[in-house]
């Protein structure tokens, strides 16, 4: 199994970028997907995350300004950022619950991860 992120980069502050994350690999179904992000020397956080039900949360700091959303049929996630702000630089990792074909057992799966920069 395998998460394929794309569409991180550089942006100016108030711009907008949006992220995807695909995941590949001997899947049978997928519980929860969601989007944490990390800098240099704290611990990574949650950014937002949806169930397989399109039920959505979002961590404080970014609510109202950002959207997850989920493709089921394409085993992909999305993660909508707007009115960007310099705070919100970091690499964003997707994550994602995932029941192997292979092993039989839900397990947590990470993305590669992808750099967001807001420039001020």
């Amino acid at each position: 199994v395998r998460l394929a992120e794309s569409g991180g980069g550089l942006v100016q502050s108030g711009g907008s970028l949006r992220l995807s994350c695909a995941a590949s690999g001997s899947i049978y179904s997928i519980n929860a997907m969601g989007w944490y992000r990390q800098v240099p020397g704290n611990e990574r956080e949650l950014v937002a995350r949806i169930t397989e039900g399109g039920d959505a949360t979002y961590a404080d700091s970014v609510k109202g300004r950002f959207t997850i959303s989920r493709d089921n049929a394409k085993n992909t996630v999305y993660l909508q950022l707007n009115s960007l702000k310099p705070e919100d630089t970091a690499v964003y990792y997707c994550h994602a619950v995932i029941f192997d074909r292979t092993s039989i057992a839900f397990a947590p799966y990470w993305g590669q991860g992808t750099q967001v920069t807001v420039s001020s």
